[in-house]
């Protein structure tokens, strides 16, 4: 049986080895350790991420296969680019990191639980104020309609979570941020675990050495000198 490895709290940069990661739950690496800056940015440069409930231990987690996006090919549908192109939506980026994580972290209707803890908020928050982790906020007016924030090392952006308080927002926000990414020499988007609404999107699925050996390619490179948009209208995607 294989034995799950407690993280030293004093060393916050040592993982062990993806390779030992468990195949059942899939990807379960270790436990223990914090949610300290430096501890998650050492995390997410090789590949790996905290997921846990509410009470739980603190698990990190590398599955495999990984799940990825190519950011010059998501997939929109036919009926999201005609509503997008009479669409008064408005695109927005790092303007309210925390509003959505925690949207993100309401109860949905198929899962009335969350993973995204009052302690995720707070570590998570703590990277966006550091220029480590970022939003994408879609807005209809004044409201947030729908979001996505997630983590960059270097030219490397793994997505944590996205949400839509009306249909389509969501994957406005992830086709948005696509696009940004893109722009800034982003050639993938980490979507870290594969659903049938990712596929659907365009998501494939890389075996977890294949995904790492790109991943330490990309998290090598400097990182953008500023995280901007080109576009601010919803209707500039179609």
């Amino acid at each position: 049986m294989t034995r799950l490895t407690q993280l030293d709290a004093s060393l916050p940069d040592r993982f062990p080895d993806p390779v030992h990661a468990l195949r059942d739950p899939n990807g379960l690496l270790a436990f223990g350790g914090d949610l300290s800056p430096e501890r998650l940015l050492a995390a997410y440069a090789q590949g790996i991420f905290p997921w846990f409930g509410d009470g739980d231990p603190l698990l990190w987690w590398s599955p495999d296969p990984r799940c990825v996006f190519d950011t010059a090919n998501v997939h929109m549908a036919r009926r999201l680019k005609r509503r997008l192109r009479t669409s008064d939506w408005t695109i927005s980026i790092d303007r309210a990191f925390v509003d959505v994580m925690h949207a993100c972290a309401a109860p949905r209707n198929d899962d009335p639980g969350t993973w995204i803890t009052r302690e995720m908020i707070e570590a998570y928050a703590r990277l966006h104020r550091l220029g480590h982790a970022h939003s994408l906020e879609v807005w209809n007016a004044d409201a947030l309609v729908g979001g996505i924030y997630g983590v960059a090392i270097g030219r490397a952006f793994s997505a944590e979570s996205m949400f839509s308080r009306v249909t389509d927002a969501s994957k406005t926000a992830l086709i948005a941020l696509s696009r940004c990414l893109r722009r800034m020499g982003f050639p993938l988007l980490d979507a870290q675990v594969s659903n049938p609404h990712l596929l659907r999107m365009g998501a494939t699925t890389l075996p977890r050495a294949e995904f790492l050996q790109h991943w330490r390619d990309l998290t090598a490179l400097t990182g953008p000198a500023e995280w901007r948009l080109d576009f601010t209208r919803a209707r500039e995607l179609a």
